[in-house]
C-alpha cells in the first residue's frame, strides 16, 4: 500500500487529513475493506498454510509434540508475512511507475524491473508520450461533500475514442505474482467509480482544482510478463454501490466495541461487571 500526502492510519484504517483543515475524510480503500469481504482470502491462507505444512511435514510432526505452542504461532503467521512481503513489492511498483509517468528519475530494483518493463510495455503499445498524454500521476481526490477521499494512481489521455480521438482515463495499477492479468475483483469498480465522480483534486502543492472529466475508467494489471488494461463499468450505479458502502464502513467506525449486558432487577451485580450498572 503506497502512503499518499495527507493520508494517516487510524485505528478504524486509513483516513485523509483535509489541507483545508475540514474534518478527516475516510480513504476509498478504508470503506471497501471494511465494508466488502473478500471471499477468495480465506481459501488462499488456508492453501498456503497447508502447503507449508506437507514442504515441512517432518518438521510440523517433531515440533507438534516439542514445541507445540511456537509452532502454532508460526503457522498462524505464514499467510501474514506473504501478504505483506506481497504488499511492499506493490507499493515499490507504485513508486516507480509514479516516478517514471512523472518524468522523474528513480532506481528499479531486480523486483521490481520486470513490471516496470510491462508497464513501459503499455506506454509503448498505446503511443503514449508522458509529456502530452499523462493528465496526473498519484494524485489526491476529494469528496467533501460525502466525506471521503482517495489517491488516484492515473489520469492518462488514451486514443480509444471514436477514429482514435483522444479519451481521458482513471486507471487503477493492480499488481500480483500470481493471478492472471485479465482478472479484476468487483470491488475494483466501485474504488474508480468513487474517485471518478469525486468533485476536488489536490495538486502538489496543496492547491485544488475540479476533478477532470472522466470518460472511461480501467484497472491496468501489471505482471511481470504480462500486462492487461481492463475497463471497469466505473459509472453511476457503481458510485451508488459505493455510497452504500460508505454509510456502512462510518458506521461501523463509529459504533462503541461494546454494550453494557442487562441485569434483572434484583440480580447481584458480578464483581468482575463494576463498570456496568443494574437496570433502573
Amino acid at each position: 500500500m503506497t502512503n499518499p500526502k495527507h493520508a494517516r492510519d487510524t485505528d478504524n484504517g486509513r483516513y485523509y487529513q483535509d489541507p483545508a483543515g475540514g474534518p478527516d475524510l475516510v480513504s476509498v480503500t478504508n470503506v471497501l475493506n471494511t465494508s466488502v469481504h473478500k471471499h477468495a482470502l480465506i481459501p488462499w491462507a488456508v492453501k498456503l498454510t497447508v502447503e507449508w505444512i506437507l514442504d515441512n511435514r517432518m518438521e510440523v510432526a517433531r515440533r507438534a509434540i516439542t514445541d507445540r505452542a511456537a509452532l502454532v504461532k508460526e503457522l498462524k503467521q505464514i499467510h501474514i508475512d506473504v501478504r505483506d512481503t506481497a504488499s511492499d513489492l506493490g507499493t515499490r511498483i507504485h513508486r516507480a511507475a509514479e516516478q517514471r509517468l512523472l518524468g522523474a528519475p528513480f532506481a528499479v530494483d531486480r523486483e521490481v524491473g520486470p513490471y516496470l518493463n510491462q508497464l513501459e510495455a503499455f506506454l509503448g503499445f498505446w503511443g503514449v508520450d508522458i509529456d502530452k498524454h499523462v493528465e496526473a500521476a498519484e494524485i489526491t481526490c476529494l469528496h467533501r461533500r460525502l466525506g471521503y477521499a482517495g489517491t488516484a494512481d492515473l489520469m492518462i489521455w488514451l486514443p480509444t475514442g471514436e477514429g482514435r480521438a483522444l479519451e481521458l482515463w482513471l486507471i487503477d495499477f493492480k499488481t500480483s505474482a500470481t493471478r492472471s492479468a485479465k482478472e479484476v475483483y468487483p470491488e475494483n469498480t466501485q474504488q474508480l467509480a468513487a474517485l471518478r465522480y469525486c468533485e476536488t483534486v489536490l495538486l502538489p502543492d496543496d492547491t485544488e482544482q475540479p476533478m477532470p472529466k472522466i470518460q472511461r475508467a480501467g484497472v491496468l494489471n501489471l505482471r511481470a510478463k504480462s500486462h492487461a488494461l481492463v475497463e471497469m463499468p466505473a459509472g453511476r450505479d457503481a458510485h451508488k454501490a459505493f455510497r452504500g458502502a460508505l454509510a456502512n464502513a462510518l458506521w461501523h467506525h463509529a459504533a462503541p466495541s461494546s454494550y453494557p449486558a442487562l441485569l434483572a432487577p434484583d440480580q447481584p451485580v458480578p464483581a468482575r461487571w463494576r463498570n456496568y450498572r443494574k437496570v433502573a
